[in-house]
């Protein structure tokens, strides 16, 4: 591969969602803001939409991590994550009570298994620790159990909720909470954002910051105009960005060059599906002048 070539320790644009690559650009440090904010207010219910590929799983392992790194001094917070919620309420209430260390038979009754989680979040609040449960592809929550959710953060103390749920959900979350069935919920929601892309003018840094995270000593990798080919081909979508940046490196280092052109961003995008053809830079000059 090109690591080597390029003077790196490990892949820059890897899809895995690893927190040491976590780039806090504006909207994912909005992002992160608004939930270090919700849980220290103790609120109930938070929700974080974002198209697919903008990085919603990375942002909330990176919130998991600074959850577990207040615990540093004293322990504050219990923290639970659930990635595949598609679980009918029974399910969902025996892995989230995995999750918070119970044990509990595998075919016990839902009203034991509220029993005990009910029971765990007093335990939890006696010894001032907050519970907060983030819930990946939230938007695949079946209705039903989302509504087992929101009657479990009906326990509360005089000052704040027992449980707190992050849901991160692409946009079709939306659509599924408008639903009238779900609208006590809805309005328990207390905190929620929207996580955009990559903007134009933070490209550059973003690569420059995983790339340094891999290892690289070098001053420039990737051409001002293989940057800008590379946002008019992605939009700033980073999982996109990722993999056409992945593809760009490894062009680059099959014709030995140190530095990726805007050519091998434009190669690297046609083989990759759901990117924009970058019809600015095929442009020869004769088009412009007949």
């Amino acid at each position: 591969m090109y690591l080597k070539h390029f003077a790196l320790a490990e892949l820059p644009f890897s899809l895995t969602p690893d927190t040491g690559f976590f780039f806090a650009g504006a909207s994912y440090q909005q992002a992160l803001n608004m939930l270090r904010v919700a849980a220290l207010g103790g609120e109930g219910f938070i929700k974080v939409v974002g198209e697919v590929g903008n990085g919603k799983t990375l942002l909330c392992r990176q919130f998991l991590d600074e959850l577990e790194q207040a615990n540093a001094a004293a322990p504050k917070f219990v923290s639970a994550y659930l990635p595949n919620p598609y679980l009918d309420p029974r399910s969902l209430l025996l892995a989230l009570a995995g999750e918070l260390g119970l044990e509990l038979a595998s075919d016990a009754p839902q009203h034991l298994l509220v029993n005990r989680l009910n029971e765990a979040l007093l335990s939890f609040a006696a010894r001032d620790m907050q519970v907060v449960v983030c819930l990946d592809e939230a938007q695949a929550l079946p209705l039903e159990t989302l509504e087992v959710l929101r009657l479990l953060t009906n326990l509360e103390t005089g000052k704040r909720k027992l449980l707190q749920v992050v849901l991160f959900g692409q946009p079709e979350l939306d659509a599924h909470l408008n639903q009238h069935s779900v609208r006590q919920l809805r309005q328990r929601i207390t905190f929620q954002c929207e996580l955009g892309g990559l903007q134009a003018s933070e490209l550059a840094n973003y690569l420059d910051f995983r790339l340094r995270a891999a290892g690289s000593n070098a001053e420039r990798v990737f051409e001002r105009s293989a940057v800008s080919a590379l946002y008019r081909v992605t939009r700033g979508t980073p999982r996109l960005v990722n993999i056409v940046a992945h593809k760009a490196l490894m062009l680059a280092y099959g014709t030995g060059q140190k530095t990726v052109s805007a050519k091998q961003v434009r190669l690297a995008a046609n083989d990759t599906p759901q990117t924009l053809s970058d019809w600015f830079g095929w442009m020869q000059p004769a088009a412009w002048w007949g």
